[in-house]
């Protein structure tokens, strides 16, 4: 069968919302537009761990870090999933976490800005988790099978991470006026960032057009970004908390949400390596990965002698 018949057959089953299987023929540009995205998201729940994992140690209460160690516990796993759901389409993870620690591969933009107060902890989760979320919810219905079901757990843990987040927000601002200040300061500098986390309009993506017609992504990334802001507006309101955007208000007559523009020059140079905390993360990784070598080299002789044993 030829390449061309191949496609049809491929964009035919996409259309009919069927799903595309590690062995099922698949073009090229398909294949690495998402190892591209799965890893980078990958990425991003492993370097994701670090800004909250900081603060494991200055947990204000046992509650507080039991439910903090189980969060980031829950972000290395999803990095798993996903590195495992990469190396359906013939990715190595060996190559992805180089690509990582070399500083090659991308991860979320948001995850280079620093965790100031206990307050980001909630901002993290609230704010941070809830756009992964939105974003993820919609990935479910992504036309590769395994990453599409990969996002069932997920989601599932991230509305958890999302709860937990904005309950710290809401103790917070039931607490002190300096308690709720600190609450306020933390939504004033996590919001911009958290909205980057959509990426810009689809007409400036240079990914975009071919993931929509491949179904890869199946929503665009301003329309997941109104759903985050219109989810997100009402918990500002409900808490008294002054929205962090003095242009950001709901337009009935476009139905959409107005907000200032966001500043994609700090976006793209953050994604280049030059935001606040790039150096640190990436050196934190290396760090981690280095003296996890022991375990990983311990893992491997045991298999090793568990397979001899079983022959």
């Amino acid at each position: 069968m030829d390449v061309s018949k191949e496609l049809e057959i491929f964009e035919e089953k996409i259309q009919k919302g069927e799903k595309i299987e590690p062995k099922d023929w698949m073009p090229d540009e398909y294949r690495k537009n998402l190892i591209r995205m799965i890893s980078q998201h990958a990425h991003s729940e492993i370097v994701g761990m670090l800004p909250e994992g900081n603060w494991i140690t200055r947990a204000p209460s046992l509650r507080r870090k039991l439910i903090l160690i189980a969060k980031v516990q829950d972000e290395g796993g999803h990095g798993l999933y996903l590195y495992n759901t990469a190396e359906t389409l013939g990715a190595r993870r060996e190559d992805m976490i180089e690509a990582l620690h070399t500083g090659k591969a991308k991860y979320a933009s948001i995850f280079n800005y620093p965790s100031l107060t206990w307050a980001d902890m909630g901002a993290i989760g609230w704010l941070v988790d809830g756009a992964a979320m939105t974003n993820q919810v919609s990935l479910m219905r992504t036309s590769y099978g395994p990453y599409s079901r990969s996002m069932i757990r997920i989601c599932k843990e991230e509305a958890f991470h999302n709860r937990q987040g904005y309950e710290i927000i809401a103790t917070w601002c039931n607490g002190t006026e300096e308690q709720k200040q600190m609450a306020q300061d933390a939504l004033d500098r996590w919001w911009e960032p958290a909205l980057m986390m959509f990426g810009p309009e689809d007409k400036d993506s240079t990914h975009s057009a071919q993931s929509l017609k491949w179904k890869i992504k199946v929503e665009g990334n301003e329309e997941l970004r109104q759903r985050f802001i219109a989810m997100t507006v009402p918990q500002i309101e409900a808490r008294g908390l002054r929205l962090p955007d003095p242009n950001l208000k709901y337009n009935p007559e476009t139905k959409k949400y107005d907000y200032s523009r966001i500043n994609w020059e700090e976006f793209f140079n953050v994604i280049k390596g030059n935001g606040f905390m790039n150096r640190e993360r990436l050196r934190d990784r290396n760090k981690a990965h280095n003296e996890g070598l022991w375990v990983r080299e311990a893992a491997e002789a045991y298999s090793k002698k568990h397979s001899s044993n079983n022959k």
